[in-house]
């Protein structure tokens, strides 16, 4: 059987079909800018923007430059220029050391009692007791309540000759306190209405906080064998450290601007701070400066030391609180 041979045959050849080169996109449609697209939003922050410029950041650059002169309010042409006079004579001042001081020993004796107690009372009510809303409800009066009633109610209790407190010490065998007239005994006093108008506002805060721990954390350690104290320092009390330096801050702030209760604490409504300055704090300081003495360059920098004092103060707060943090790592 013979085998045909066969060349193989050539492949077919196509002609290239021609492509067309591709045509460039057409440009896009401009599109309207940020502004014009979100003027809708910017209209509806806009108030907010002009009321902060007006009555916020208006009134902090023109006290900041108020500081700066010597000036009154008679002056209608913005006083002298006298650069940092003001602040070498505040720092020379000893009204404003003692202010100072005050401001200071009744901070801490209405902040530090007063979160520790908020504290308290709100792990007391994270438990499910009965009645919880209406004790959340009594708590928060006393800070609904106004400076001036609060303060003119714990004045009359604070009196020296019909006080309650006096008249409950005269009935356990001890004398009679001049509270006004003492530097302790009035600052206790202050003090006392401070702690009872935060405490309950305080106590909530943390009661918010302390629902938004996970239970698995408390059942985990209940399983270790932790008692309910071990529980609330190992675990309730790291959790809420944000929160506490939150409050830490804001008390702080607070107490730096202390002026009502010292201000109706005499009930003649004296700037002085008693008959020796023994309870003056700086907000008294500066108001008996702008609308008593009418220094208002004086006033002024008074109330920039005050801002200077809560940045400290806020600052050392977030340092700790960033070492602490790192520290947990």
């Amino acid at each position: 059987m013979t085998i045909a041979s066969q060349s193989p045959s050539a492949a077919p050849t196509t002609a290239p079909v021609p492509v067309d080169p591709p045509t460039p996109d057409a440009p896009p449609a401009r599109r309207r800018t940020t502004l014009t697209r979100n003027r809708w939003g910017y209209a509806y922050v806009a108030p907010f923007f002009l009321v902060f410029a007006a009555f916020s950041l208006y009134p902090f650059l023109y006290t900041a430059w108020v500081s700066l002169h010597r000036t009154s309010l008679s002056d209608i042409d913005g006083g002298t220029f006298v650069g940092l006079e003001n602040y070498r004579n505040l720092l020379q001042s000893e009204f404003f050391w003692n202010a100072a001081r005050n401001t200071l020993t009744i901070g801490i004796l209405g902040t530090v009692p007063q979160l520790c107690m908020a504290l308290g009372l709100a792990h007391l009510l994270n438990y499910k007791l009965r009645g919880r809303t209406f004790f959340r409800t009594v708590m928060l009066m006393p800070y609904a309540t106004s400076i001036a009633a609060a303060t003119l109610v714990f004045a009359q209790l604070f009196g020296r000759d019909y006080g309650l407190i006096n008249t409950a010490l005269e009935a356990v065998g001890l004398d009679r306190v001049d509270w006004e007239a003492g530097t302790w005994t009035s600052q206790i006093a202050i003090a006392v209405i401070v702690t009872w108008r935060w405490t309950g506002y305080n106590a909530l805060i943390y009661l918010a906080a302390m629902q938004s721990i996970p239970g698995e954390l408390y059942e985990a350690a209940e399983i270790d064998g932790a008692s309910r104290w071990k529980q609330f320092l190992h675990v309730t009390i790291p959790s809420l450290r944000p929160t506490i330096l939150f409050t830490i801050v804001v008390s702080t702030i607070g107490a730096v601007q202390l002026f009502g209760e010292p201000l109706l604490f005499a009930g003649n409504g004296t700037t002085s701070g008693g008959s020796s300055g023994q309870y003056q704090t700086l907000g008294l300081l500066m108001y008996q400066q702008g609308w008593t003495n009418f220094h208002i360059g004086q006033a002024a920098t008074t109330a920039w030391a005050m801002f200077l004092i809560i940045l400290l103060v806020v600052g050392a707060n977030a340092v700790v609180g960033r070492l602490r943090a790192r520290a947990d790592r």
